[in-house]
């Protein structure tokens, strides 16, 4: 099997995160890009709420720009390889990979019972539609008592 070369590390920044970066990082591409999307309010939302959210959204995208700089910076990724950016998780992560030319997509997956909920709706839209081979890292898993 061939290496991978460019990795697109797709991340929600929760604590989990972490163990999805330990994963994409123990590929040793020769590239890692991160990739944090968020979905505007009103698409959360469906637009229901009657009030102005821009002040709430430029919260959000500002610890977020935070957040992914701090998380960036542990992994030691270059501004110009992390990618904050606003719309529909699935399309935007595709599109990023697309433009850079990433061979992988490394995303985080809830190992959650049902077939809608398998991956989750996030890794599973990432899995259909993308150009080159995902990885979806089981996350949130709780570990079992080891005495048994």
């Amino acid at each position: 099997m061939d290496t991978y070369n460019k990795i697109l590390l797709a991340v929600d920044l929760t604590i989990e995160s972490s163990q999805v970066a330990k994963r994409a990082n123990s590929l040793n591409a020769d590239e890692l890009h991160i990739i944090h999307v968020i979905e505007p309010l009103s698409l959360a939302y469906g637009g229901d709420i009657p009030m102005d959210l821009s002040t709430v959204q430029d919260q959000i995208h500002e610890q977020a720009k935070t957040h992914l700089h701090d998380f960036s910076q542990s992994l030691n990724v270059p501004t110009e390889r992390q990618y904050l950016v606003f719309g529909r998780p699935e399309a935007e992560v595709h599109r990023v990979a697309e433009d850079i030319g990433a061979d992988l997509i490394v995303v985080g997956s809830h190992g959650r019972h049902g077939l809608s909920l398998l991956l989750g709706s996030t890794a599973n839209g990432v899995l259909h539609g993308a150009i080159c081979d995902v990885l979806a890292v089981r996350v949130g898993i709780i570990e079992e008592d080891q005495d048994t």
